[in-house]
């Protein structure tokens, strides 16, 4: 069943190339069940990540990885608050997935 990871984070002011290039650097694709990789812009210096893999287990072996690269944004992080500390991290298997329909005449 396919996978997900979802980690909130917001950077500190001025870090936001840096933090891009972390994320460009990091090799999500050469984790075994990786399929995708996102990074979304969700405010000024908001981001969520997300990650999706072919199952759980797949997720749970890139761990370590993911968080060897988490150790080099964390000076680029702020703390969320709350007792958050820098990520609000979420994983877990999908339980429905729609798609739209594509009209081949209106893709091209």
């Amino acid at each position: 069943m396919t996978a997900m990871n979802v980690v909130h984070m917001r950077v500190k002011a001025g870090r936001e190339d840096e933090f891009m290039a972390v994320h460009r650097a990091f090799q999500s694709a050469q984790s075994p069940g990786s399929r995708n990789f996102w990074v979304v812009k969700t405010g000024e210096r908001d981001y969520i990540v997300v990650g999706e893999w072919d199952e759980m287990a797949d997720l749970v072996r890139a761990r370590p990885a993911m968080i060897a690269n988490l150790d080099k944004l964390r000076p680029l992080l702020e703390d969320l608050g709350g007792g958050r500390g820098v990520t609000e991290p979420w994983s877990g298997e999908v339980m429905l997935h729609q798609r739209a329909e594509t009209n081949v005449d209106s893709a091209l």
